[in-house]
């Protein structure tokens, strides 16, 4: 008599369905964790530790702190990838790691010097609130979220990215810059100035507008109409 042969099933054993909020392996759980591992990893900018997340500038990138209102002028000298974050009605467009310490003398050279702007810069030793990290279509394109933001202070005050930073580590190659402070005024303001000198002229221009709209308008100057303030 012959004996039976065992059978061993070869249909797998009912899998357990995935959680798509489970976070990848490897990768860091919980939102503010997954930011940071993007920030550092990624775009290689330093973090300061604890929470919330915030971004050192004046190594990777300084920043002008402008009215949303005057920033919104300026766009149009900035590369399109060059990253530009809005908070509340404040816009902060990144600039060249050093630019905040060129600043005084440029604003002097350009005549801006003895002007009450409300513009800020923060450089060495300062830091930014980190926006989220942009996910899903509205990240591949900049200029349909500017359009979108613009119009509107981000939600309650929280910082978003009108511009987000990209790819990865080429953020930093769109950067305004100065590699040096001409030795006279340009002709008309514009001629072959770098691309930090047009912008910093526009900020300007416009924050005094600014200024001088709501002084028009009745609005007491707060304490953000204050003269030029540095960190």
């Amino acid at each position: 008599m012959v004996g039976s042969v065992p059978m061993t099933s070869t249909v797998p054993l009912p899998r357990r369905p995935v959680d798509p909020g489970a976070p990848a392996a490897g990768l860091p759980a919980g939102p503010e964790a997954r930011a940071r591992h993007w920030y550092e990893n990624d775009l290689g900018w330093p973090t300061v530790p604890g929470g919330p997340l915030r971004l050192r500038t004046g190594v990777r990138f300084d920043v002008l702190d402008v009215p949303a209102e005057a920033g919104a002028k300026a766009l149009r000298h900035l590369a399109p990838h060059s990253p530009v974050a809005l908070r509340g009605d404040r816009m902060q467009l990144l600039v060249a790691a050093g630019s905040a310490e060129e600043l005084p003398g440029l604003l002097t050279w350009l005549e801006w010097g003895a002007v009450a702007l409300d513009l800020r810069a923060l450089g060495a030793g300062g830091t930014m609130e980190a926006p989220p990290p942009p996910a899903g279509p509205a990240a591949a394109r900049p200029e349909s979220v500017r359009a979108g933001v613009a119009r509107e202070p981000s939600a309650q005050g929280a910082a978003v990215w009108l511009r987000p930073p990209g790819p990865e580590r080429e953020a930093g190659a769109s950067l305004p810059a100065m590699p040096a402070v001409p030795a006279s005024p340009p002709v008309g303001r514009e001629g072959s100035a770098p691309d930090l000198v047009r912008l910093v002229d526009t900020v300007a221009a416009q924050c005094h507008r600014v200024r001088l709209r709501r002084a028009c308008a009745g609005h007491p100057a707060g304490r953000r109409d204050q003269p030029l303030a540095f960190s």
